[in-house]
């Protein structure tokens, strides 16, 4: 063992005054806090990425497959199913990433009731759409048949059945307007609530076969088709094997030319605002790394004035000022690792709670989730504290300095 180390080893961190106790205890305090703060900032904002990025990943395809020739008018905004899935069905390669393929429309409609009436995105689902999600956020009914019949069956949400004062059972008059203005009946079989009221208050979803009669077209015609991957790490992979797929298909003159997007190209100002929220915990973690290096070296200075007459008699002994800087170190460290310890208990504790007792709520309107969201990444916060410990290695070399400084005839004078 190194003898800085050993002396260090064998030193407590005051020397029994009242007030230079209480001066480290104010130190101490100072890092526990930051440290608690950084942990919370940082399991806080990964929760809040994870359950955003989690609820668009499902109420939204991973991959859409458009029309390449979309805006043009309007005929071009369809695709046909038949040209698009088995295309994507034969690839040996995409198949096992695939969790379903959907044909699907989006429309824009008007909902009326006896006494409202609230404009809407009206989404046809074909057969294999998947329903796992909505069905994990119904508050009442269930999900649609993709039936054919005259009243077809459609899902809301809860902030749009309160809005039309409507509930599981009744019936609703659906208008679509295009050239001209065509109504359909809707049944409500399903009311549900993700949270998420960008989605909420402007999607009803309902049959394809609605949108197909609204728009007079075949039963394998659509605005698009939908991919989800049973792995979004594999997003991108995927998205390149689809395109080409399709992009070969149409060289070979087998289809035609697709726009193939990702869900974060199509929902980017979601993904845009959670990258803001990395700056946001950037600055603060800057902030508090800030505060706890003054503070410690607030901490060393007072921990080396309580000794100035060790320092004195060490140098007079021989020990080169380096040395007696790493001691001093040594026995500030000790102060870290406790506030670490200490830091880690309160942060991951308080985390620990709001994730399992959701003690801190939220405005769903503002925030998407009703309270505050918490992911704990081991490796993350493992992370953290390394850098805290490097950090404050790096912040208590320039003040050791001024140990060098101190001559040990000076010492011999001080009381």
């Amino acid at each position: 063992m190194p003898f800085e180390l050993f002396i260090a080893s064998r030193l407590r961190l005051a020397r029994g005054d009242k007030n230079s106790s209480a001066s480290l205890n104010v130190a101490l305090v100072g890092v526990v806090l930051a440290i608690v703060i950084m942990i919370l900032s940082v399991v806080i904002v990964m929760g809040f990425k994870n359950e955003i990025t989690n609820k668009i990943y499902h109420l939204d395809s991973h991959v859409k497959v458009n029309s390449s020739m979309v805006g043009r008018e309007s005929d071009f905004d369809m695709v046909n199913g038949d040209g698009i899935i088995p295309v994507l069905s034969v690839d040996q390669a995409l198949a096992p990433q695939v969790a379903s393929m959907s044909l699907m429309a989006d429309k824009p409609a008007i909902l009326k009731t006896d006494n409202d009436f609230k404009g809407i995105i009206y989404r046809g689902v074909d057969k294999n759409y998947d329903w796992s999600f909505i069905e994990q956020h119904l508050v009442e009914g269930r999900v649609p048949h993709n039936d054919t019949a005259a009243i077809a069956e459609i899902v809301m949400s809860r902030l749009t059945a309160s809005q039309l004062g409507v509930k599981t059972g009744d019936k609703i008059l659906t208008y679509f307007i295009d050239n001209s203005v065509k109504m359909r009946r809707s049944r409500v079989v399903g009311i549900f609530n993700t949270d998420f009221s960008e989605h909420d208050k402007s999607i009803l979803i309902g049959n394809l076969a609605q949108i197909q009669s609204v728009n007079n077209w075949e039963e394998n015609q659509g605005n698009y088709v939908g991919v989800n991957l049973k792995d979004v790490h594999h997003l991108d992979a995927a998205t390149e094997l689809i395109y080409t797929d399709l992009a070969q298909a149409a060289i070979d003159g087998e289809g035609e030319l697709y726009r193939v997007t990702e869900v974060e190209t199509n929902n980017q100002q979601f993904f845009t605002w959670l990258q803001m929220l990395d700056m946001n915990v950037a600055i603060i973690l800057v902030l508090m790394f800030i505060v706890s290096g003054f503070t410690l070296i607030a901490a060393l200075l007072m921990i080396v004035l309580e000794r100035i007459s060790m320092v004195g008699l060490l140098k007079t002994l021989g020990a080169a000022g380096g040395s007696v800087r790493r001691i001093f170190i040594y026995l500030t460290y000790k102060l870290i690792f406790k506030a670490i310890i200490i830091g880690n208990v309160l942060g991951l504790g308080l985390a620990l709670i709001q994730q399992h007792f959701h003690v801190l709520k939220l405005d769903p309107e503002a925030y998407y989730m009703p309270y505050v969201p918490i992911s704990i990444d081991p490796v993350t916060i493992i992370i953290l504290n390394v850098a805290i410990i490097v950090v404050s290695f790096l912040t208590l070399l320039l003040p050791s300095f001024i140990i060098s400084s101190i001559k040990p005839s000076a010492t011999m004078r001080f009381e």
